[in-house]
């Protein structure tokens, strides 16, 4: 009985992983590596710019080529919010990362049902602040030739016989005539989760899951170096996260499945735990349920769809800088050398990932969550600080490795009916300069 059970798990193991593996390093792309694929002139247009869309930006503009930017919002102005990533950021930015960077947390504790466990980080997360993250990014992509045009509303796009053609709404305050649509080889759409140019070529929408937080005074007594997680399966399929910003503030919040629901529960959460809201951010992430095509052929030019316009978010925590950014980085493959892109296979290997996980936990109840709180050894808070949650497939070796038994718990949700169902999409279109939240 013991080697039937035995061989049900692996077989069922490697069925679910056989395409996975784990992901290669990512590193900064060097324009010299890239053999660029088409004429040098060809133009590129990024529409939204995004942290993805102007990191793609900057990466094409090295190599030489015309790129424009085509934002709608009339400034670059954007809101001033707080992100927590792992420090794989420092390979995608290099030595423009330090500017965003407000803290570094070394620590995460976890709680649920009055258990609670913690987890020291081998390597720092970053909390960055967002509006210094776009500056840098746009400023550099500027420094590199790439051209930013605001007060452009996307309106439609069409194939022509050299590449695509961009429509935009007259604005007075537009760098490019009214009424003239713009020609490029390629278009890069970077414009949110509700993207315009996304349901312009025919791509199905996204669902999206709202979260919401508040800006609290950091907790006496509680170090700044230091996140703190809730998981409250009664209030949300995901958790709730209290993670400082300095040594006086902190953000805390949640992601929910309905928008009125998840709102009500952080307040009582905050009555509950006695925090006092000084401000309150919401936005609808995208939830990724399976890989979104990046390319799109219109006439003789491309359409390519990058970081939220093409989910590319980790449906474990609904984070999705360093997976755009890694999204930009393969498009950017894509574009200059033409062919398929590794990062690109590799990013999907790695968001398939996450969606397994989160498939495996989705429908755990408070049961659940006490007895894998319980299941945390020592080992398993070793690999859990020595590995980074952008890496799904070391993470779920080590976690299976040090807790066989928490295999049965992540297959019976696996098995169970999917939680697509869960997710409705009803938010107006939301632009990247409008108020954000934290994403981790």
């Amino acid at each position: 009985m013991a080697l039937l059970t035995l061989l049900t798990v692996r077989a069922a193991w490697i069925y679910s992983c056989r395409r996975w593996t784990c992901p290669r390093k990512v590193k900064l792309i060097d324009p010299k590596d890239l053999q660029l694929a088409g004429a040098i002139d060809e133009s590129i247009g990024v529409v939204g710019a995004s942290a993805a869309g102007l990191l793609a930006a900057l990466f094409v503009a090295r190599t030489g080529r015309e790129v424009r930017i085509f934002e709608r919002a009339e400034c670059l102005n954007p809101a001033a919010r707080t992100l927590i990533v792992t420090d794989r950021i420092r390979t995608l930015l290099g030595p423009a990362y330090s500017k965003c960077v407000v803290n570094e947390i070394r620590a995460i504790e976890l709680f649920t049902d009055g258990r609670s466990g913690g987890v020291q980080l081998d390597s720092p997360d970053l909390v960055i602040e967002r509006s210094h993250l776009i500056r840098a990014l746009a400023q550099e992509a500027q420094s590199n030739g790439a051209k930013l045009h605001f007060g452009c509303r996307f309106i439609s796009v069409r194939g022509r016989r050299e590449g695509v053609e961009l429509a935009f709404a007259p604005n007075r305050l537009r760098s490019i005539p009214d009424d003239q649509p713009v020609c490029c080889g390629t278009a890069i759409a970077a414009d949110g989760a509700h993207s315009s140019v996304a349901r312009a070529i025919g791509a199905p929408p996204l669902n999206t899951a709202p979260l919401v937080q508040a800006v609290v005074k950091l907790p006496a007594g509680m170090p700044p170096d230091t996140v703190r997680v809730w998981f409250v399966p009664e209030d949300t399929p995901y958790f709730y996260w209290l993670i400082p910003e300095s040594r006086e503030k902190a953000a805390l919040g949640l992601i929910g499945v309905d928008g009125k629901h998840t709102s009500r529960s952080l307040v009582r959460f905050m009555e509950k735990h006695r925090f006092t809201p000084l401000g309150f951010q919401a936005a609808r992430i995208p939830v990724y349920q399976g890989w979104v095509p990046v390319e799109h052929r219109i006439g003789n030019g491309r359409v390519f769809l990058v970081g939220d316009a093409a989910a590319q978010v980790k449906v474990t925590t609904l984070g999705g800088v360093v997976t755009g950014f890694r999204g930009a980085q393969g498009v950017s493959e894509r574009i200059l050398k033409g062919g398929p892109s590794p990062e690109l296979r590799s990013l999907r290997r790695e968001l398939d990932l996450h969606l397994l996980i989160r498939r495996s936990i989705h429908q755990f109840r408070q049961a659940d969550y006490s007895r894998l709180m319980d299941a945390m050894n020592e080992r398993m808070r070793r690999s859990l600080g020595r590995i980074n949650r952008d890496q799904a497939a070391r993470v779920l070796w080590h976690i299976c490795r040090n807790q066989p038994r928490l295999i049965w718990m992540g297959l019976r949700g696996v098995f169970a009916h999917s939680p697509d169902t869960l997710y409705q999409d009803s938010a107006p279109e939301v632009s990247v300069w409008r108020p954000s939240v934290i994403q981790k």
